[in-house]
Parts: C-alpha cells; structure tokens; sequence
C-alpha cells in the first residue's frame, strides 16, 4: 500500500477521532465502549505501526482541540494507552503471519488492547501520585477492565469486522490473496 493511501486512512482514522466519541455520547455510551479506540485500533492494523501510533497521539490531541473532549487531564493517561494500542497492533499484524486473517488480527488486537490498558494505568497512577492523589491496583482493574467490557466486546467483534471489509472493498491490501479458502481470501 502506498504511504500517500496510508496517510489518507491514518486521516480518517485521526478525525473518526474525533467524530465517534460525540455521537456515542449522545447515545449515553461513550465512556462504555470507548470509540475513540476503534479508529486507532483499525489504523493500526490496516496501516502498520507507525501510522497506528501517531494515529493514537493526534486523534484525542485533535478530538480535544476539536470537542474539548476528552478533557486535557484524561489525555495524559489517553494518549499513552492509544500511542500503545495503534503501535502495539501495527507491530504485532507486520510480525504475525499465521496463515489465518482472523487469527492474523486477532493475535495482534488482543495483546495490543492489554498493553494499551496497562500503559494508561501507568499512566494514570503517574499523574496522580504527582499531583498528590492516589491510584490503587483495583481503581485500575475497575476502570480499565470492569467498566470497559463493553467495550472491549465491541472493539474484539467491530475492528476486525473492519479490517475484513476494508479488505474485501479492496481499499487495503488482501493479506493473503492467493488463498481461495474462506477467512484466508480476504
């Protein structure tokens, strides 16, 4: 795929950033299935790590400018964990090549989305220990793995569903398009 189609995704991934987050809001679900995750997630597999990661950095720094949402004390643990989720999933689908696409993604998704949460625990308990406020190991595991199973359910059934469709729209790359059998034909 050429750099100029993948900065073009990376694009629209940065401003679906920026557009999703409002739109489940108004629905009551946006802090229950983080939707700001679901582009970066996707840029980073349909694009590679690189893209991924500066995806994971300008898509809250925009959605901020844009919305003033999320609020500039959420970015310092956001940007960490989005960084994490468009680097670690681009790395890992560049690296994996099991044969299978599902298992292809799902090998790269999976890891990238618990690395994700850890770096913006990480995060967060920086931030607050240095601003005089506390962060426990059950505060985390609550807000970032309680509460956000909903939307991890999301992203585990949506992003692949989107990888597979981009595939298919022939608007990236098939990655493995000499196979005829089912899942490897994408």
């Amino acid at each position: 795929m050429s750099s100029v189609k993948k900065i073009t995704i990376c694009a629209v991934c940065i401003a679906l950033c920026a557009v999703l987050p409002p739109v489940f809001h108004m629905l009551a679900l946006g802090s229950v299935l983080s939707p700001m995750h679901i582009p970066v997630l996707l840029c980073g597999l349909a694009c590679g790590w690189p893209y991924g990661a500066f995806c994971g950095l300008a898509g809250p720094l925009v959605a901020h400018l844009i919305n003033g949402a999320p609020a500039a004390a959420m970015l310092v643990s956001m940007v960490p964990e989005l960084v994490a989720y468009g680097l670690v999933c681009g790395l890992l689908m560049k690296l994996i090549h099991t044969g299978n696409l599902y298992a292809d993604i799902y090998c790269a998704l999976v890891p990238a989305m618990l690395v994700g949460r850890v770096v913006g625990g990480v995060a967060r308990a920086l931030f607050l220990m240095g601003s005089g406020g506390s962060y426990t190991l059950a505060m985390w595991a609550g807000a970032y793995f309680v509460q956000a199973v909903p939307g991890i359910i999301l992203h585990l059934i949506l992003v692949p569903a989107l990888v597979v469709a981009l595939m298919k729209a022939k608007l990236i790359p098939a990655r493995y398009p000499r196979s005829t059998a089912g899942e490897r034909a994408v």
